[in-house]
């Protein structure tokens, strides 16, 4: 996929690799990816803000414990088709979306900037 990044205040950490995320051959965001199981349960913790979006996969529900900011979450299938949206808020737990595959998170409020909705089918580029 695309080059590492390391978590901002850890410059050692290479578990994290940055692609796209795209629609219908238009770019949404910039995309963080977790390739590690310990770098999908950092995740956002820490952090004050997110550019772009992170992927966690595989996962079928997320939560916002310990979390500053409130997030918009897309429940994504095995073909990367959105089947949920919600907006999570500040310590709170979603409940497991048994067929998804991946969750999508972004700053809340961006998927209506991307116009980002059920049935939409994403693509992950690098």
């Amino acid at each position: 996929m695309g080059r590492r990044l390391g978590h901002p205040g850890d410059a050692d950490r290479d578990d994290v690799e940055l692609g796209w995320l795209v629609r219908d051959a238009e770019v949404l965001a910039s995309l963080e990816i977790p390739t590690t199981r310990k770098g999908r349960a950092i995740g956002l913790l820490g952090r004050d803000k997110l550019e772009g979006a992170l992927l966690l996969r595989p996962a079928r529900s997320v939560h916002s414990l310990g979390m500053r900011f409130d997030l918009d979450i897309a429940f994504l299938d095995a073909d990367n088709v959105v089947i949920r949206t919600l907006r999570l808020h500040r310590n709170r737990i979603t409940p497991p979306v048994w067929r998804a595959r991946a969750v999508l998170e972004a700053e809340a409020g961006s998927f209506g900037r991307w116009e980002l909705k059920i049935g939409d089918v994403v693509e992950i580029r690098a």
